[in-house]
């Protein structure tokens, strides 16, 4: 079963059992999946289900930032019950340590050395990126990078 075929699986089973933020959440991923492939003429894979998965859990996240600072906890709670939703249908993320482990691979292979400051930063970010789409948040690879560079 792909992807795609899961999310309209799982949407008519939200609407049975009656459960709003699952549906909506769903119905949401299913719109945006259906605009891309409108816009682009084409039917979209797993891949690409799963980079859309990403971009609406990385707009929900930035959201809840100015949420929480104007404190709307409605929206908050509300934002992260939406965020749980969709991190089921995403691949497993890289702990912290892995990402790290990744960096100093990209690092190794790059002839960076850890400690050499942010000058290398875009170069190892460019390199670490790649290896980690889909699987990894882009801040949580930045910090490790930061931390990597020193």
């Amino acid at each position: 079963m792909t992807l795609k075929e899961r999310l309209d699986a799982d949407f008519k089973d939200a609407m049975k059992k009656r459960e709003t933020v699952r549906k909506e959440t769903i119905s949401f991923v299913r719109a945006a999946i259906k605009q891309y492939e409108v816009d682009n003429r084409e039917d979209i894979d797993d891949a690409g289900v799963a980079a859309i998965l990403a971009k609406q859990v990385k707009m929900r996240k930035d959201a809840l930032a100015d949420f929480e600072s104007a404190g709307r906890t409605d929206l908050v709670d509300a934002y992260n019950a939406e965020i749980q939703v969709l991190k089921e249908y995403m691949p497993k993320q890289l702990t912290a340590e892995e990402i790290m482990d990744v960096v100093k691979g990209a690092a190794a292979d790059a002839g960076i050395e850890a400690g050499s400051g942010r000058a290398s930063m875009g170069k190892l970010m460019g390199s670490v990126m790649p290896k980690v789409k889909g699987v990894a948040d882009g801040n949580d690879v930045k910090q490790a990078v930061m931390q990597f560079l020193g």
